[in-house]
Protein backbone atom coordinates (compact mmCIF):
# COMPACT_ATOMS: atom_id res chain seq x y z
CA UNK A 1 0.00 0.00 0.00
CA UNK A 2 1.39 3.47 -1.35
CA UNK A 3 2.25 5.41 1.51
CA UNK A 4 0.20 8.80 2.33
CA UNK A 5 2.07 12.09 2.09
CA UNK A 6 2.61 13.91 5.23
CA UNK A 7 0.17 16.56 4.19
CA UNK A 8 -2.84 13.97 3.21
CA UNK A 9 -1.97 12.25 6.39
CA UNK A 10 -2.01 15.38 8.69
CA UNK A 11 -5.27 16.82 7.25
CA UNK A 12 -6.70 13.68 7.69
CA UNK A 13 -5.52 13.37 10.87
CA UNK A 14 -7.26 16.45 12.06
CA UNK A 15 -10.27 15.60 10.16
CA UNK A 16 -10.18 12.41 12.58
CA UNK A 17 -9.81 14.85 15.58
CA UNK A 18 -12.85 17.01 14.81
CA UNK A 19 -15.09 13.79 13.93
CA UNK A 20 -14.17 12.53 17.59
CA UNK A 21 -14.46 15.93 19.81
CA UNK A 22 -17.08 18.25 17.85
CA UNK A 23 -19.99 15.50 17.07
CA UNK A 24 -20.39 12.97 20.12
CA UNK A 25 -22.61 14.64 22.25
CA UNK A 26 -24.85 17.19 20.26
CA UNK A 27 -27.74 16.11 21.18
CA UNK A 28 -26.90 15.50 25.11
CA UNK A 29 -28.98 18.54 26.27
CA UNK A 30 -31.25 20.91 25.21
CA UNK A 31 -30.65 23.43 22.92
CA UNK A 32 -30.34 26.96 24.76
CA UNK A 33 -32.65 29.80 24.55
CA UNK A 34 -32.55 32.57 22.31
CA UNK A 35 -30.12 32.03 19.62
CA UNK A 36 -29.97 28.38 19.43
CA UNK A 37 -33.46 27.76 19.71
CA UNK A 38 -34.38 30.40 17.35
CA UNK A 39 -32.03 29.06 14.72
CA UNK A 40 -33.20 25.51 15.07
CA UNK A 41 -37.11 26.56 15.02
CA UNK A 42 -36.52 28.68 11.64
CA UNK A 43 -35.13 25.76 10.19
CA UNK A 44 -38.18 23.61 11.66
CA UNK A 45 -40.91 25.97 10.08
CA UNK A 46 -38.86 25.55 6.71
CA UNK A 47 -39.59 21.97 6.40
CA UNK A 48 -43.54 22.45 7.48
CA UNK A 49 -43.68 25.41 5.25
CA UNK A 50 -41.57 24.42 2.21
CA UNK A 51 -40.49 28.12 2.46
CA UNK A 52 -37.10 27.91 1.30
CA UNK A 53 -36.39 31.64 0.28
CA UNK A 54 -37.91 33.84 2.72
CA UNK A 55 -37.06 33.32 6.54
CA UNK A 56 -39.90 32.72 9.24
CA UNK A 57 -40.16 32.45 13.20
CA UNK A 58 -43.70 31.51 14.92
CA UNK A 59 -44.72 31.56 11.29
CA UNK A 60 -44.26 35.51 10.44
CA UNK A 61 -41.35 36.58 8.59
CA UNK A 62 -38.20 37.05 10.14
CA UNK A 63 -35.85 39.30 8.32
CA UNK A 64 -32.73 39.88 10.84
CA UNK A 65 -30.69 36.66 8.94
CA UNK A 66 -30.47 35.17 5.82
CA UNK A 67 -31.12 31.64 4.96
CA UNK A 68 -28.04 29.59 4.15
CA UNK A 69 -27.37 28.36 7.66
CA UNK A 70 -30.93 27.69 7.84
CA UNK A 71 -31.08 25.59 5.06
CA UNK A 72 -28.13 23.77 6.49
CA UNK A 73 -30.01 22.83 9.67
CA UNK A 74 -33.02 21.86 7.73
CA UNK A 75 -31.22 19.74 5.68
CA UNK A 76 -29.88 18.01 8.64
CA UNK A 77 -33.22 17.88 10.43
CA UNK A 78 -34.31 15.89 6.96
CA UNK A 79 -31.84 13.23 7.92
CA UNK A 80 -31.49 12.77 10.92
CA UNK A 81 -34.88 14.17 12.51
CA UNK A 82 -35.82 17.33 14.29
CA UNK A 83 -33.74 17.90 17.44
CA UNK A 84 -31.00 19.04 19.02
CA UNK A 85 -28.05 16.76 17.28
CA UNK A 86 -29.09 17.98 13.48
CA UNK A 87 -29.09 22.11 14.65
CA UNK A 88 -25.61 21.49 15.76
CA UNK A 89 -24.30 18.74 13.24
CA UNK A 90 -23.11 21.88 10.85
CA UNK A 91 -21.17 23.46 13.17
CA UNK A 92 -19.44 20.36 13.94
CA UNK A 93 -18.68 20.11 10.28
CA UNK A 94 -17.35 23.40 10.21
CA UNK A 95 -15.45 21.99 12.87
CA UNK A 96 -13.71 19.53 10.74
CA UNK A 97 -13.80 21.37 8.16
CA UNK A 98 -11.86 23.97 10.02
CA UNK A 99 -9.35 22.58 11.53
CA UNK A 100 -8.20 20.81 8.01
CA UNK A 101 -8.25 24.23 5.90
CA UNK A 102 -6.27 26.37 8.71
CA UNK A 103 -3.48 23.10 8.49
CA UNK A 104 -3.43 23.09 4.79
CA UNK A 105 -3.09 26.92 4.51
CA UNK A 106 -0.50 27.25 7.14
CA UNK A 107 1.67 24.23 5.95
CA UNK A 108 1.65 25.97 2.22
CA UNK A 109 2.46 29.24 3.64
CA UNK A 110 5.14 27.74 6.01
CA UNK A 111 5.95 24.15 6.49
CA UNK A 112 3.53 21.01 8.39
CA UNK A 113 4.69 21.70 11.32
CA UNK A 114 3.36 25.29 11.27
CA UNK A 115 0.18 24.50 9.90
CA UNK A 116 -0.04 21.59 13.00
CA UNK A 117 0.08 24.07 15.20
CA UNK A 118 -2.19 27.11 13.69
CA UNK A 119 -4.73 23.99 13.52
CA UNK A 120 -3.76 23.02 17.36
CA UNK A 121 -3.93 26.19 18.73
CA UNK A 122 -7.41 27.05 17.28
CA UNK A 123 -8.67 23.30 18.47
CA UNK A 124 -7.02 23.83 21.90
CA UNK A 125 -8.73 27.24 22.69
CA UNK A 126 -12.00 27.21 24.84
CA UNK A 127 -14.47 29.13 22.90
CA UNK A 128 -13.37 28.22 19.54
CA UNK A 129 -13.48 24.24 20.30
CA UNK A 130 -16.93 25.42 22.44
CA UNK A 131 -18.47 27.12 19.27
CA UNK A 132 -18.02 23.93 16.93
CA UNK A 133 -20.19 22.17 19.73
CA UNK A 134 -23.02 24.76 19.30
CA UNK A 135 -26.21 25.90 17.42
CA UNK A 136 -25.62 29.16 16.21
CA UNK A 137 -24.53 30.71 13.13
CA UNK A 138 -21.45 32.43 13.18
CA UNK A 139 -18.87 29.33 12.79
CA UNK A 140 -19.52 29.07 9.12
CA UNK A 141 -19.83 32.79 8.91
CA UNK A 142 -16.23 33.87 9.91
CA UNK A 143 -15.20 30.56 8.25
CA UNK A 144 -16.33 31.92 4.87
CA UNK A 145 -15.06 35.55 5.62
CA UNK A 146 -11.78 34.03 6.67
CA UNK A 147 -11.55 32.16 2.95
CA UNK A 148 -12.71 35.47 1.48
CA UNK A 149 -9.60 37.52 2.34
CA UNK A 150 -7.45 34.48 1.95
CA UNK A 151 -8.23 33.84 -2.01
CA UNK A 152 -8.37 37.68 -2.65
CA UNK A 153 -4.65 38.07 -1.07
CA UNK A 154 -3.83 34.79 -3.37
CA UNK A 155 -5.10 36.51 -6.04
CA UNK A 156 -3.09 39.79 -5.06
CA UNK A 157 0.28 38.18 -4.51
CA UNK A 158 -0.44 36.38 -8.10
CA UNK A 159 -0.73 39.98 -9.83
CA UNK A 160 1.82 41.48 -7.93
CA UNK A 161 4.43 38.78 -8.61
CA UNK A 162 4.84 37.19 -4.61
CA UNK A 163 7.42 34.30 -4.70
CA UNK A 164 4.46 31.60 -3.68
CA UNK A 165 3.65 29.51 -6.52
CA UNK A 166 0.23 29.58 -7.21
CA UNK A 167 -0.85 27.54 -10.42
CA UNK A 168 -4.04 29.26 -10.93
CA UNK A 169 -4.90 32.37 -12.94
CA UNK A 170 -5.36 35.62 -10.35
CA UNK A 171 -9.02 36.02 -11.84
CA UNK A 172 -10.15 32.72 -10.53
CA UNK A 173 -8.46 33.48 -7.27
CA UNK A 174 -10.11 36.85 -7.30
CA UNK A 175 -13.89 35.32 -8.32
CA UNK A 176 -13.46 32.52 -5.44
CA UNK A 177 -12.15 35.45 -2.97
CA UNK A 178 -16.06 37.21 -3.88
CA UNK A 179 -18.05 34.30 -3.79
CA UNK A 180 -17.18 33.37 -0.40
CA UNK A 181 -17.73 36.89 0.80
CA UNK A 182 -21.21 36.51 -1.28
CA UNK A 183 -21.45 33.08 1.41
CA UNK A 184 -20.53 35.01 4.30
CA UNK A 185 -23.77 37.63 3.10
CA UNK A 186 -25.79 34.82 2.46
CA UNK A 187 -24.71 33.45 6.11
CA UNK A 188 -25.28 36.11 8.79
CA UNK A 189 -25.97 39.18 6.22
CA UNK A 190 -23.78 42.00 4.77
CA UNK A 191 -21.46 42.73 7.58
CA UNK A 192 -19.56 39.87 5.82
CA UNK A 193 -18.43 42.29 3.05
CA UNK A 194 -17.49 45.43 6.08
CA UNK A 195 -15.49 43.09 7.40
CA UNK A 196 -13.47 42.45 4.22
CA UNK A 197 -13.99 45.91 3.00
CA UNK A 198 -12.28 47.55 5.62
CA UNK A 199 -9.45 44.89 5.45
CA UNK A 200 -8.81 45.66 2.60
CA UNK A 201 -8.93 49.89 3.42
CA UNK A 202 -6.67 49.23 6.14
CA UNK A 203 -4.18 47.44 3.60
CA UNK A 204 -4.38 49.98 1.70
CA UNK A 205 -3.93 52.74 3.85
CA UNK A 206 -0.25 50.42 5.06
CA UNK A 207 0.47 50.66 1.44
CA UNK A 208 0.51 54.48 1.75
CA UNK A 209 -2.38 54.90 -0.59
CA UNK A 210 -0.63 52.79 -3.27
CA UNK A 211 -3.66 51.33 -5.34
CA UNK A 212 -2.71 47.45 -4.74
CA UNK A 213 -5.32 46.45 -6.52
CA UNK A 214 -7.66 48.60 -9.02
CA UNK A 215 -11.15 49.25 -9.24
CA UNK A 216 -11.90 47.29 -11.63
CA UNK A 217 -10.70 44.40 -9.87
CA UNK A 218 -12.54 45.38 -7.02
CA UNK A 219 -15.74 45.53 -9.09
CA UNK A 220 -14.98 41.64 -9.98
CA UNK A 221 -14.40 41.01 -6.37
CA UNK A 222 -17.82 42.44 -5.72
CA UNK A 223 -19.68 40.82 -8.48
CA UNK A 224 -18.86 37.44 -7.59
CA UNK A 225 -20.03 37.91 -3.76
CA UNK A 226 -23.50 39.75 -5.29
CA UNK A 227 -23.89 36.78 -8.02
CA UNK A 228 -23.76 34.12 -4.91
CA UNK A 229 -26.02 36.44 -2.56
CA UNK A 230 -28.52 37.45 -5.89
CA UNK A 231 -29.43 33.66 -5.37
CA UNK A 232 -31.76 34.69 -1.88
CA UNK A 233 -32.01 38.65 -2.69
CA UNK A 234 -32.60 38.52 -6.21
CA UNK A 235 -35.24 35.79 -6.18
CA UNK A 236 -36.75 36.95 -3.14
CA UNK A 237 -37.30 40.23 -4.47
CA UNK A 238 -38.53 38.80 -7.68
CA UNK A 239 -40.64 36.86 -6.11
CA UNK A 240 -42.35 38.83 -3.42
CA UNK A 241 -41.25 42.70 -4.03
CA UNK A 242 -38.48 44.50 -2.05
CA UNK A 243 -40.02 44.95 1.08
CA UNK A 244 -38.54 41.96 2.78
CA UNK A 245 -34.96 42.74 1.57
CA UNK A 246 -35.63 46.50 2.94
CA UNK A 247 -36.21 45.48 6.50
CA UNK A 248 -33.63 43.11 6.58
CA UNK A 249 -31.05 45.62 5.65
CA UNK A 250 -32.71 48.29 8.32
CA UNK A 251 -32.28 45.70 11.20
CA UNK A 252 -28.60 45.25 10.21
CA UNK A 253 -28.38 49.15 10.83
CA UNK A 254 -30.69 48.91 13.82
CA UNK A 255 -28.22 46.23 14.79
CA UNK A 256 -25.09 48.66 14.80
CA UNK A 257 -26.59 51.35 16.10
CA UNK A 258 -28.47 50.21 18.89
CA UNK A 259 -28.18 47.41 21.68
CA UNK A 260 -29.87 44.56 20.52
CA UNK A 261 -32.12 43.05 23.21
CA UNK A 262 -30.61 44.84 25.91
CA UNK A 263 -27.01 43.23 24.92
CA UNK A 264 -24.68 46.32 26.16
CA UNK A 265 -21.35 46.07 28.06
CA UNK A 266 -18.53 48.17 28.18
CA UNK A 267 -16.47 49.27 25.63
CA UNK A 268 -13.18 46.80 26.52
CA UNK A 269 -16.09 43.84 26.62
CA UNK A 270 -14.48 41.90 23.67
CA UNK A 271 -10.90 42.61 24.61
CA UNK A 272 -11.63 40.31 27.86
CA UNK A 273 -13.79 38.36 26.04
CA UNK A 274 -10.80 37.36 23.25
CA UNK A 275 -8.04 37.30 26.24
CA UNK A 276 -10.19 34.98 28.60
CA UNK A 277 -11.86 33.10 26.19
CA UNK A 278 -9.57 32.20 23.96
CA UNK A 279 -6.92 30.78 26.13
CA UNK A 280 -4.43 29.62 25.97
CA UNK A 281 -4.05 30.96 22.62
CA UNK A 282 -4.60 34.84 23.21
CA UNK A 283 -1.70 34.60 25.72
CA UNK A 284 0.94 33.83 22.71
CA UNK A 285 -0.98 36.07 20.83
CA UNK A 286 0.19 39.29 22.53
CA UNK A 287 3.65 38.09 22.46
CA UNK A 288 3.36 37.92 18.49
CA UNK A 289 1.66 41.88 18.27
CA UNK A 290 5.08 42.39 20.09
CA UNK A 291 8.32 43.03 18.46
CA UNK A 292 9.26 40.01 16.40
CA UNK A 293 12.11 38.75 13.97
CA UNK A 294 11.41 38.99 10.36
CA UNK A 295 9.69 36.08 8.55
CA UNK A 296 11.60 34.39 5.98
CA UNK A 297 9.79 35.04 2.63
CA UNK A 298 8.04 38.30 1.61
CA UNK A 299 4.74 36.59 1.50
CA UNK A 300 4.60 35.14 4.98
CA UNK A 301 5.81 39.22 6.38
CA UNK A 302 2.18 39.79 4.21
CA UNK A 303 0.01 37.41 5.15
CA UNK A 304 0.80 38.46 9.29
CA UNK A 305 0.03 41.96 8.18
CA UNK A 306 -3.02 40.58 6.89
CA UNK A 307 -3.80 38.88 9.82
CA UNK A 308 -3.04 41.69 11.72
CA UNK A 309 -5.25 44.05 10.35
CA UNK A 310 -8.04 41.86 9.95
CA UNK A 311 -7.66 41.06 13.84
CA UNK A 312 -7.93 44.72 14.81
CA UNK A 313 -10.91 45.91 12.31
CA UNK A 314 -13.07 43.12 13.87
CA UNK A 315 -11.91 43.63 17.49
CA UNK A 316 -12.67 47.46 16.63
CA UNK A 317 -15.81 47.15 14.77
CA UNK A 318 -17.85 45.42 17.42
CA UNK A 319 -16.60 47.57 20.07
CA UNK A 320 -17.62 50.65 18.46
CA UNK A 321 -21.08 48.47 17.68
CA UNK A 322 -23.95 49.28 20.49
CA UNK A 323 -24.94 45.03 21.18
CA UNK A 324 -22.21 43.07 22.91
CA UNK A 325 -22.70 39.49 22.59
CA UNK A 326 -19.92 36.85 22.74
CA UNK A 327 -19.76 35.49 19.31
CA UNK A 328 -19.71 39.06 17.57
CA UNK A 329 -16.29 39.14 17.82
CA UNK A 330 -15.21 34.97 17.08
CA UNK A 331 -13.88 36.09 14.15
CA UNK A 332 -10.98 37.08 15.73
CA UNK A 333 -10.28 33.45 16.25
CA UNK A 334 -8.80 33.07 12.77
CA UNK A 335 -6.11 35.65 12.96
CA UNK A 336 -5.50 35.22 16.72
CA UNK A 337 -5.01 31.75 16.53
CA UNK A 338 -2.78 32.61 13.21
CA UNK A 339 -0.56 35.10 15.53
CA UNK A 340 -0.31 32.31 18.24
CA UNK A 341 1.20 29.71 15.76
CA UNK A 342 3.80 32.13 14.83
CA UNK A 343 5.03 33.06 18.45
CA UNK A 344 5.12 29.44 19.40
CA UNK A 345 6.97 28.06 15.99
CA UNK A 346 9.38 31.16 16.75
CA UNK A 347 9.81 29.87 20.75
CA UNK A 348 10.12 26.17 19.00
CA UNK A 349 12.59 27.00 16.86
CA UNK A 350 14.60 29.48 19.68
CA UNK A 351 14.05 32.92 17.58
CA UNK A 352 12.55 34.58 20.75
CA UNK A 353 12.51 33.85 24.32
CA UNK A 354 9.80 32.18 26.41
CA UNK A 355 9.19 35.57 28.35
CA UNK A 356 7.98 34.59 31.99
CA UNK A 357 5.00 37.23 31.61
CA UNK A 358 3.53 34.88 28.93
CA UNK A 359 4.08 31.80 31.44
CA UNK A 360 2.54 33.63 34.28
CA UNK A 361 -0.72 34.78 31.94
CA UNK A 362 -0.86 31.06 31.39
CA UNK A 363 -1.29 30.08 34.84
CA UNK A 364 -3.29 33.49 35.76
CA UNK A 365 -6.00 32.35 32.92
CA UNK A 366 -5.94 29.07 32.83
CA UNK A 367 -5.63 28.77 36.87
CA UNK A 368 -8.78 31.01 37.13
CA UNK A 369 -10.64 27.92 34.99
CA UNK A 370 -9.51 25.52 37.18
CA UNK A 371 -10.29 27.12 40.03
CA UNK A 372 -13.65 28.00 38.83
CA UNK A 373 -14.59 24.69 37.75
CA UNK A 374 -13.37 23.13 41.42
CA UNK A 375 -15.14 25.54 43.12
CA UNK A 376 -18.92 25.24 40.99
CA UNK A 377 -19.77 21.71 42.43
CA UNK A 378 -18.54 22.71 46.18
CA UNK A 379 -20.74 25.98 46.13
CA UNK A 380 -23.32 24.04 44.62
CA UNK A 381 -23.38 21.34 47.59
CA UNK A 382 -23.82 24.25 49.78
CA UNK A 383 -26.01 26.51 47.89
CA UNK A 384 -27.00 28.21 51.59
CA UNK A 385 -24.28 30.32 50.98
CA UNK A 386 -25.20 31.82 47.76
CA UNK A 387 -28.80 32.38 48.20
CA UNK A 388 -28.10 35.32 50.03
CA UNK A 389 -25.97 36.58 47.11
CA UNK A 390 -28.86 36.47 45.04
CA UNK A 391 -31.37 39.80 44.91
CA UNK A 392 -33.34 38.19 42.46
CA UNK A 393 -36.11 36.00 42.81
CA UNK A 394 -36.33 33.91 39.48
CA UNK A 395 -32.14 33.54 40.22
CA UNK A 396 -33.44 32.48 43.46
CA UNK A 397 -36.07 29.93 42.70
CA UNK A 398 -33.40 28.55 39.76
CA UNK A 399 -31.43 27.52 42.73
CA UNK A 400 -34.30 25.21 43.68
CA UNK A 401 -33.56 22.65 41.05
CA UNK A 402 -32.81 18.95 42.10
CA UNK A 403 -29.70 18.91 40.61
CA UNK A 404 -27.07 15.87 42.14
CA UNK A 405 -23.96 17.04 42.69
CA UNK A 406 -21.60 13.97 43.31
CA UNK A 407 -18.15 15.76 43.78
CA UNK A 408 -16.68 14.45 40.82
CA UNK A 409 -17.37 16.95 38.92
CA UNK A 410 -13.80 18.98 39.89
CA UNK A 411 -12.19 16.60 37.66
CA UNK A 412 -11.82 18.83 34.72
CA UNK A 413 -10.75 21.88 36.73
CA UNK A 414 -8.19 19.12 38.43
CA UNK A 415 -7.22 17.87 35.21
CA UNK A 416 -6.47 21.66 33.89
CA UNK A 417 -4.07 22.54 36.34
CA UNK A 418 -2.09 18.77 35.91
CA UNK A 419 -2.04 20.43 32.32
CA UNK A 420 -0.16 23.26 33.35
CA UNK A 421 1.71 21.30 35.86
CA UNK A 422 2.82 19.09 32.94
CA UNK A 423 3.74 21.91 30.38
CA UNK A 424 5.71 23.44 32.56
CA UNK A 425 7.63 21.13 33.77
CA UNK A 426 8.44 20.49 29.99
CA UNK A 427 9.07 23.86 29.36
CA UNK A 428 11.31 23.63 32.47
CA UNK A 429 12.81 20.81 30.58
CA UNK A 430 13.69 22.34 27.48
CA UNK A 431 11.09 19.90 25.68
CA UNK A 432 9.29 22.71 24.72
CA UNK A 433 7.24 21.49 21.35
CA UNK A 434 6.00 18.68 23.57
CA UNK A 435 4.81 21.10 25.96
CA UNK A 436 2.34 22.71 23.98
CA UNK A 437 0.99 19.96 22.36
CA UNK A 438 0.35 19.19 26.25
CA UNK A 439 -1.31 22.36 26.81
CA UNK A 440 -3.45 22.79 23.49
CA UNK A 441 -4.30 18.84 23.63
CA UNK A 442 -5.27 18.82 27.00
CA UNK A 443 -7.11 22.06 26.77
CA UNK A 444 -9.56 20.85 24.21
CA UNK A 445 -10.16 17.75 26.71
CA UNK A 446 -10.34 19.85 29.38
CA UNK A 447 -13.24 21.59 27.71
CA UNK A 448 -15.33 18.22 26.86
CA UNK A 449 -14.54 17.04 30.48
CA UNK A 450 -16.50 20.55 31.36
CA UNK A 451 -19.31 19.97 28.77
CA UNK A 452 -19.87 16.22 30.15
CA UNK A 453 -20.05 17.21 33.86
CA UNK A 454 -21.55 20.51 34.05
CA UNK A 455 -23.69 21.54 30.62
CA UNK A 456 -26.77 19.31 31.60
CA UNK A 457 -26.52 20.56 35.15
CA UNK A 458 -26.04 24.59 34.32
CA UNK A 459 -29.55 23.48 31.96
CA UNK A 460 -31.32 22.21 35.45
CA UNK A 461 -30.73 25.23 37.00
CA UNK A 462 -31.58 27.53 33.93
CA UNK A 463 -34.31 25.95 31.68
CA UNK A 464 -34.92 22.46 32.35
CA UNK A 465 -38.08 23.04 34.24
CA UNK A 466 -39.79 25.61 31.45
CA UNK A 467 -38.70 22.63 28.65
CA UNK A 468 -39.74 19.85 30.36
CA UNK A 469 -43.42 21.56 30.51
CA UNK A 470 -43.14 22.44 26.71
CA UNK A 471 -42.31 18.75 25.41
CA UNK A 472 -45.22 17.62 27.73
CA UNK A 473 -47.42 20.20 25.22
CA UNK A 474 -46.01 18.98 22.23
CA UNK A 475 -48.65 16.79 21.22
CA UNK A 476 -51.33 18.63 22.31
CA UNK A 477 -52.92 21.06 19.54
CA UNK A 478 -52.75 24.24 22.15
CA UNK A 479 -51.91 27.84 22.04
CA UNK A 480 -48.96 28.75 24.48
CA UNK A 481 -47.26 32.12 24.81
CA UNK A 482 -45.06 33.34 27.25
CA UNK A 483 -45.33 36.78 29.54
CA UNK A 484 -42.50 39.00 30.82
CA UNK A 485 -39.37 37.18 28.56
CA UNK A 486 -38.73 36.42 25.59
CA UNK A 487 -38.34 32.60 24.42
CA UNK A 488 -38.65 31.04 21.62
CA UNK A 489 -38.56 27.72 23.56
CA UNK A 490 -42.21 27.12 23.05
CA UNK A 491 -42.40 27.43 19.83
CA UNK A 492 -39.82 24.68 19.35
CA UNK A 493 -40.25 22.46 21.75
CA UNK A 494 -43.86 22.33 22.13
CA UNK A 495 -44.13 22.00 18.43
CA UNK A 496 -46.07 24.44 17.49
CA UNK A 497 -47.96 23.83 14.19
CA UNK A 498 -48.27 26.40 10.91
CA UNK A 499 -50.92 29.43 12.21
CA UNK A 500 -54.28 29.13 10.58
CA UNK A 501 -56.21 31.93 12.49
CA UNK A 502 -54.23 35.30 13.02
CA UNK A 503 -55.75 36.08 15.58
CA UNK A 504 -53.54 33.44 17.62
CA UNK A 505 -50.73 36.43 17.60
CA UNK A 506 -52.57 38.65 19.64
CA UNK A 507 -52.31 38.11 22.99
CA UNK A 508 -55.70 39.66 24.21
CA UNK A 509 -57.51 37.55 21.93
CA UNK A 510 -55.67 34.13 23.52
CA UNK A 511 -56.46 35.33 27.12
CA UNK A 512 -59.48 36.97 26.92
CA UNK A 513 -60.84 36.20 23.69
CA UNK A 514 -63.11 33.30 21.82
CA UNK A 515 -60.06 30.41 21.66
CA UNK A 516 -61.04 26.96 20.12
CA UNK A 517 -58.05 25.31 21.70
CA UNK A 518 -56.50 25.26 25.12
CA UNK A 519 -54.40 28.07 26.08
CA UNK A 520 -51.17 28.19 28.39
CA UNK A 521 -49.27 31.15 30.01
CA UNK A 522 -45.13 30.55 30.87
CA UNK A 523 -44.20 33.12 32.95
CA UNK A 524 -41.06 33.73 35.78
CA UNK A 525 -41.70 34.13 39.42
CA UNK A 526 -41.86 37.62 39.79
CA UNK A 527 -44.40 37.97 36.98
CA UNK A 528 -47.07 35.62 38.31
CA UNK A 529 -48.99 37.89 40.42
CA UNK A 530 -49.30 40.77 37.84
CA UNK A 531 -50.25 38.10 35.03
CA UNK A 532 -53.07 36.96 37.21
CA UNK A 533 -54.29 39.95 38.34
CA UNK A 534 -54.56 41.38 34.86
CA UNK A 535 -56.06 38.22 33.56
CA UNK A 536 -57.70 36.44 36.64
CA UNK A 537 -59.34 33.70 33.98
CA UNK A 538 -55.94 32.23 34.51
CA UNK A 539 -55.21 28.73 36.68
CA UNK A 540 -52.03 28.19 38.00
CA UNK A 541 -51.61 24.61 37.04
CA UNK A 542 -47.70 24.53 38.03
CA UNK A 543 -44.62 25.71 38.94
CA UNK A 544 -41.15 24.84 39.00
CA UNK A 545 -37.47 26.08 39.56
CA UNK A 546 -38.73 30.07 38.86
CA UNK A 547 -41.14 29.01 36.09
CA UNK A 548 -44.87 29.21 36.69
CA UNK A 549 -47.59 27.64 34.48
CA UNK A 550 -50.77 28.98 33.73
CA UNK A 551 -54.09 27.74 31.78
CA UNK A 552 -56.78 29.39 30.83
CA UNK A 553 -60.02 28.35 32.43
Amino acid sequence: MKQLKPRTRHTLLFILLGIVFFVPFLGGVHLFDWDEINFAEISREILLTKEYFRVYINFQPFWEKPPLFFWMQSLAMQIFGVGEFAARLPNAICGILTLAIIYRIGERLYHPRFGIIWAGAYFGSVLPFLYFKSGIIDPFFNLFIFLGLYFFILFYWKKDGFELELKRSKWLYLFVGGFFIGMGILTKGPVAYLIAGLTLFVYWIYQRFRFYVNVPQVFIFTLSAMLVTFIWYGIETYHNGPWFILEFNKYQYRLFSTPDAGHRGFPGYHFVVLLVGCFPASIFAIRAMLRMPAEEKRYQYDFKMWMLFLFWVVLLLFTVVKSKIVHYSSMCYFPLSFLSALAIEKIIRGEISFPRWVKGGLWAIGGLFASAIIATPMLARRLDLLRPLIKDPFGQANLEAAVHWTGWEVLPGVFLFGILITASILWHKRKTATGFKVLFGGTAIFVMLTLIFFINRIESYSQRAAISFLESKAQEDCYIITHGYKSYAHLFYARKRPVTDQRSYDKEWLLKGSVDRPVYVLTKIHRADELVAEYPNLEQIGSENGFVFFKRK
